[in-house]
């Protein structure tokens, strides 16, 4: 029976890869002359952006924005935080997201059940496993995926016929 795996994943790499070029360019702007701003990352997959005010965190998450497009991640999959201030300095956490919830997946099933098609879908943890007698059911059901809006980006692997 054909098959395919509905996922939502970032390459971690390529997000470090496009924080150490953010980093680079926030150190040679005139803009943030003088200024202790930098983006990290942490273990849980959350960019940690710091800088002496709340306007320098939205330009840099500006920068940030065009390395990772640039590198080919999804700014989707970014959940920003609210930008906090403490003495002489602002932080902001963005969580990169990664899988899909347990919510959504729900989202997801019942969107691809109310279409008719004749696949079965099953959540299996962090990603959906979508099932069909024919390979042009899954094309649908890929078609109907990708014109909803579900504000996270989707991947479609593991085709299997």
């Amino acid at each position: 029976m054909p098959s395919f795996d509905v996922v939502s994943e970032v390459d971690m790499h390529e997000v470090n890869n496009a924080i150490d070029q953010a980093n680079r360019e926030v150190g040679t702007r005139f803009d943030f002359k003088g200024i202790d701003a930098s983006f990290s990352l942490s273990e849980n997959s959350e960019i940690v952006a710091i800088a002496q005010v709340d306007f320098q965190i939205r330009q840099m998450l500006e920068i940030l924005r065009a390395k990772l497009v640039k590198r080919g991640v999804d700014v989707k999959s970014l959940e920003e935080g609210e930008i906090q201030l403490s003495g002489q300095k602002a932080t902001m956490h963005v969580k990169v997201q990664q899988g899909i919830e347990s919510e959504l997946a729900r989202k997801i099933v019942k969107l691809v059940k109310e279409s008719k098609i004749k696949v079965q879908t099953a959540i299996q943890g962090e990603k959906l496993r979508v099932n069909g007698k024919n390979r042009d059911d899954l094309q649908q059901v890929i078609a109907l995926l990708r014109e909803a809006n579900l504000g996270v980006p989707l991947q479609y692997n593991n085709f299997r016929d």
